[in-house]
């Protein structure tokens, strides 16, 4: 009896790992966006990323992994929305016509109830997110993970092959503490850095217009330089990121200024990807 149960265990692995595989053969490019720390405004990078890679034009995914703490439906303003079944597969909630997402908290029916699990029930998770969920042909799939380097991330280091760091951090200190072990994380997964991005870099007066260095400066471009990895590049604190993120409206398509902040790091990803 234990047999044929052990049996159709790995029977079971193995038809999920050849979903996985035939899912991620119609995804281009992935992107890993992690942060050492809680706080830093990783999730909303990971929201202004995607859509602004969608508003260029290309077909893009968000898969949100943070399970305890999904945010990024909130920051779309797809609260309410659920996660449909099309016969065997989950169908990503669709943003717009180029951008689907899927968290946890879609498949919620109370949005305040609290995901109480271990390891095992996390991977699973991610791993049917993953080879379940109705993709289709994406250029780009962004993933959402939780701060730190435990099961999420490393299911997904594990799990998608050719998927790539984004590290997210702030300018003071004991975020780049942390982030030094983000890298050493995916040095050690064989994951591909493709860069510190450093948030909440610096506030421009709205008064006076002169700029001041809340959370010290600089701090995410020295890290790169000392621990061999390219910097994208600086974004800074502005009073509207927190109006639209409570709005559900993602502030690089509401302002001039927001678009000119990322643009750098969007093209650093779209050439990027020419390159391989």
């Amino acid at each position: 009896m234990a047999d044929t149960c052990n049996s159709n265990k790995e029977k079971e692995r193995q038809e999920q790992d050849k979903r996985i595989a035939e899912q991620l053969s119609q995804i281009k490019h992935t992107f890993l966006v992690m942060s050492g720390k809680g706080g830093v405004g990783k999730s909303t990078i990971a929201v202004n990323l995607a859509v602004a890679l969608a508003d260029r034009g290309y077909s893009v995914g968000l898969m949100d992994v943070d399970l305890h703490g999904p945010s990024t439906i909130k920051m779309l303003g797809l609260e309410g929305e659920h996660v449909k079944m099309a016969g065997q597969h989950l169908m990503p909630i669709p943003y717009s016509e180029k951008l689907k997402v899927v968290s946890m908290a879609a498949l919620l029916e109370d949005r305040d109830m609290a995901v109480i699990w271990r390891g095992p029930l996390k991977i699973g998770a991610i791993k049917q997110f993953i080879s379940d969920v109705l993709w289709g042909e994406l250029d780009y799939l962004f993933i959402d993970s939780p701060p730190g380097t435990g099961d999420e991330p490393l299911t997904v280091a594990q799990v998608v092959p050719k998927a790539r760091g984004i590290i997210v951090t702030t300018p003071q200190e004991i975020s780049l503490l942390d982030i030094r072990k983000s890298i050493t994380f995916c040095r050690q997964v064989n994951m591909p850095v493709v860069g510190i991005l450093e948030n909440m870099s610096g506030l421009s007066c709205p008064h006076c217009g002169e700029r001041i260095d809340l959370f010290s400066s600089g701090g995410g471009e020295r890290t790169a330089v000392e621990m061999g990895v390219p910097f994208l590049g600086k974004i800074p604190i502005r009073p509207e990121i927190v109006a639209s993120t409570d709005e559900g409206q993602p502030y690089v398509l509401r302002d001039g200024k927001a678009k000119e902040d990322f643009k750098i790091i969007l093209d650093i990803l779209v050439q990027g990807g020419k390159e391989e």
